[in-house]
């Protein structure tokens, strides 16, 4: 779509003032609030045209107009300022990481705080994960009778921990003695490689074993690790959520993990570690995204581990600044983990 400079112009303060308001902008509202250096009927006859081109809508007959969700498409596909985060801003973001740098659950727990705190909306950030499950360490904790926690860390710090029941009671020291062989045998290895260890173990190792390779096919046929959430009450006091049913049942989207993992899967987790990708009313997909936005991110070491990023709040959002921090957050999660846990 051709858009004149005046057009696009126009569209662009009147998506800005509709963020900020949340309200129909009208052409004199336009031209008094940003100094225009032209009529309030230029305005209008531009607001019109923009209309026609179905970038612009009109709720009532004497109202102004409001973005429609190919206006907000047209502006983050052309017009939004690709500019990053105020050096100040990425200078304490990056400085709350580094003093967590070797803690994998504070980074993501204060990962999903940034994005929630910048963007003022809802945030989500999965644990790294990877297609290839890597075993690191096991503990096995006695509690009572037969009952055993078993607690498996895997690279990337991804921890899995799952009760057992052995077929009769078994002290601690053995216990450890168990995961102490196994940790050792192991430490780096696929399961695949694990299962070639059975020989070298014996019967309680053995069924140890077998309980932590089905452990691990569990957690390769998950397309996420661990989520993360932050900042529903922001969104919850947006006017859209306020006042709309339908858009506070988005917000299930991210507390519902399969609604989650298939979004994930279909959207950011095909794209290249780094970049951005934007949902805007939930692109005729979504339906339950249809008064909503997401500006979601690929983090990681794309050889090893990857997770995601991602803030979800009203078509009416400051993408600008959204897609800034995202994009930043997920830059030093990427940092961080190949630094750290890649393989």
């Amino acid at each position: 779509m051709e858009l004149t400079d005046r057009q696009k112009l126009i569209l662009t303060l009147i998506i800005h003032e509709h963020i900020r308001t949340a309200q129909p902008v009208g052409s004199r509202t336009i031209v008094e609030q940003y100094d225009l250096s032209m009529s309030s009927a230029t305005v209008r006859n531009e607001m019109a045209a923009l209309t026609e081109y179905g970038l612009l809508r009109q709720p009532h007959t004497s109202a102004g107009r409001v973005p429609t969700e190919e206006g907000y498409r047209f502006f983050v596909g052309n017009l939004v300022q690709k500019s990053g985060l105020p050096t100040t801003t990425r200078r304490t973001i990056a400085h709350q990481f580094y003093q967590s740098r070797q803690d994998v659950e504070q980074w993501l727990r204060l990962a999903a705080s940034v994005l929630a705190n910048q963007s003022q909306a809802a945030s989500l950030v999965t644990a790294p994960h990877s297609e290839k499950t890597i075993f690191k360490h096991l503990e096995l904790i006695a509690t009572r009778g037969r009952q055993v926690l078993m607690v498996l860390v895997l690279m990337g710090g991804e921890i899995r921990q799952q009760f057992i029941s052995l077929a009769e009671p078994v002290s601690q020291e053995q216990l450890s003695a168990i995961a102490a062989e196994i940790s050792t045998l192991c430490v780096r290895c696929d399961a695949d490689q694990m299962a070639r260890i059975r020989p070298q173990l014996d019967a309680l190792g053995e069924d140890i074993l077998n309980v932590l390779l089905a452990e691990m096919a569990l957690t390769e046929e998950s397309a996420t690790g661990e989520i993360y959430l932050d900042g529903m009450t922001n969104v919850l006091s947006e006017p859209e959520f306020a006042e709309s049913e339908e858009a506070r049942q988005a917000l299930h989207v991210l507390e519902e993990r399969s609604l989650l993992e298939n979004l994930l899967a279909s959207t950011v987790m095909n794209t290249d570690v780094g970049g951005i990708q934007v949902l805007i009313g939930g692109e005729g997909t979504w339906n339950e995204l249809r008064q909503c936005s997401m500006v979601l991110s690929r983090y990681g070491d794309p050889n090893t581990l990857t997770g995601s990023v991602g803030v979800l709040g009203p078509i009416r959002m400051p993408y600008d600044r959204t897609i800034s921090t995202v994009r930043f957050v997920a830059n030093v999660l990427s940092d961080l983990v190949s630094e750290t846990l890649a393989v």
